[in-house]
């Protein structure tokens, strides 16, 4: 047992209450923690990504109780890749945040920003249903300080109704643990795996309205439609760079519905055989299709940029709904690019917001400084987020549309993915035009425009360095659809995880 697997939660949850107590009169020392913080963590979480792939699925018990009387975190090839995710995305908004000066406009940022890192890696990491839920609320709780950093009305009003919705989803989550448990006797994942598999057929009926239940809540989590209504409010209100980290909070929903769709609901186990592809897939569809129209129609880039990212997920959905290897291969290719190209998304749409005063695509405005180079990272952002060549979304596409291409309904879901991927470059390609290129009048109303402004080089960088990363992962596109390969075929098997978790008698 490795003590190594605990780290990516006990780091950030030591830092946060440090940075509270002892450096929140020190931004510089509140930066220098932060960044340090994450660094190991990113640190961490490649060796961990290492061990999984040698080692195979690795358990932490905690008080060294057994699985599955103790709390238990699972390391996998799974687990890792999404923390690993995580810290590279987090360095990305830190330095993004830093130097923009976000953090400067609210005396908590680190320390909630360390909270949600906590929440995230916990919720990747866990072993256990009911701690997937503690995770959740931490996550939340951080997630909302964020939202409404700095203040403002609207940004307020838009934190609340993000609470409301997740509250909701909370209360399901808590209503579909309590069934699960009666059903079951346990919220070991391992172990309620090997129960699912082997229960009785009077249990049957409840089994499968827990199973709806979680499903439900996993897609409040991911933005699936009907249950998106709180993410482009959420994310167009939000802070840019937060609304950028908020990137990896709908794939927490993601993972939930992998996680659980391959280990505990099976389309093999016959209580529950069916429930996850079919609840799955219609709202990915739909999810894809409100979310590329939503592009075209938005008129400021932060709603654009929010609806493009539901777009993404409906495509991530459609890739996860067949619960078979090479479509989760294409999946997690996939969730790996769209994370990174909405983050760089939203951190574009930052820099136009604080230069022009303004997100409204069809207000005229004065040009703005450095308004070539922020052009040009808009034109590559796009391009990444609507999926074109020569960026990894169009690869990503690709593994989805070969994947589908021996599905029932290939046909109807390859016309999905690629007439919505037209209606996201005409979305994306109108907003830019009209912001960058259309013609500025001089009576327009004038926006905050400061010739004198610094020229915040840090935030550059940091987009820049999102944009390079998804030029790394396409032109490595080989072999890392290799180690996704073998990921997702790991996924698939749960015996494995069973085995490494509960023991070979137990498993």
């Amino acid at each position: 047992m490795s003590h190594w697997v605990i780290i990516p939660v006990v780091l950030p949850a030591l830092l946060a209450p440090l940075i509270v107590l002892g450096m929140r009169r020190d931004l510089l020392l509140q930066r220098v923690a932060s960044v340090t913080g994450v660094i190991g963590l990113g640190a961490v979480a490649a060796y961990l990504i290492w061990r999984a792939s040698v080692l195979g699925p690795e358990p932490y018990l905690l008080g060294n109780w057994p699985a599955p009387f103790g709390i238990v975190l699972v390391n996998d090839r799974l687990s890792a890749l999404m923390l690993g995710l995580t810290a590279l995305l987090a360095l990305i908004v830190l330095a993004h945040a830093i130097g923009s000066g976000w953090d400067r406009r609210g005396r908590h940022f680190h320390a909630l920003f360390q909270f949600q890192l906590m929440g995230v890696n916990g919720a990747f990491l866990t072993g256990d249903a009911f701690n997937l839920f503690v995770f959740f609320e931490i996550l939340l709780i951080a997630s909302y300080g964020l939202m409404i950093h700095s203040g403002g009305r609207a940004r307020l009003g838009a934190g609340v109704q993000y609470m409301a919705y997740n509250l909701v989803g909370s209360t399901l989550f808590l209503f579909a643990l309590g069934t699960v448990y009666a059903v079951t006797g346990t919220l070991n994942m391992a172990d309620l795996a090997e129960r699912m598999a082997n229960l009785p057929e009077g249990h049957a009926a409840l089994a499968r309205v827990a199973c709806v239940l979680l499903f439900i809540v996993f897609a409040v989590k991911g933005a699936l439609v009907p249950f998106q209504f709180w993410l482009p409010a959420t994310y167009s209100m939000a802070p840019g760079p937060v609304a950028a980290l908020f990137a990896i909070m709908t794939k927490v929903g993601a993972y939930a519905v992998l996680r659980f769709g391959t280990l505990i609901y099976p389309e093999q186990t016959a209580a529950t055989a069916g429930i996850a592809s079919g609840l799955v897939l219609p709202g990915a569809v739909l999810t894809l299709v409100i979310g590329m129209v939503g592009v075209l129609g938005a008129r400021t880039l932060g709603r654009m940029a929010a609806f493009a990212a539901i777009g993404s997920m409906g495509t991530l959905f459609l890739a996860i709904a067949p619960f078979q290897v090479e479509s989760t291969a294409a999946a997690l290719f996939y969730l790996i690019h769209s994370t990174l190209a909405a983050a760089a998304l939203f951190l574009v749409v930052d820099l136009v917001l604080r230069r022009r005063g303004s997100d409204d695509i069809d207000a005229l405005h004065p040009p703005v400084a450095q308004g070539g180079l922020i052009a040009a990272l808009y034109f590559a952002a796009a391009i990444a987020a609507a999926g074109m060549p020569p960026l990894s979304g169009f690869v990503g596409k690709l593994l989805i549309l070969d994947a589908l291409r021996e599905d029932a309904m290939g046909m109807w879901l390859w016309a999905a993915i690629l007439a919505t991927s037209l209606v996201a470059i005409l979305g994306l390609g109108r907003a830019g035009s009209a912001v960058f290129w259309k013609a500025h009048a001089g009576t327009a109303t004038p926006a905050v425009h400061d010739p004198a402004r610094p020229a915040e080089p840090l935030a550059f960088v940091a987009i820049g360095a999102a944009l390079a990363i998804i030029v790394v992962l396409t032109i490595f596109a080989g072999p890392v659809t290799g180690w996704l390969g073998e990921t997702a075929a790991e996924l698939h098997d749960p015996g494995v995880y069973i085995r490494a978790v509960l023991g070979p008698t137990e498993g």
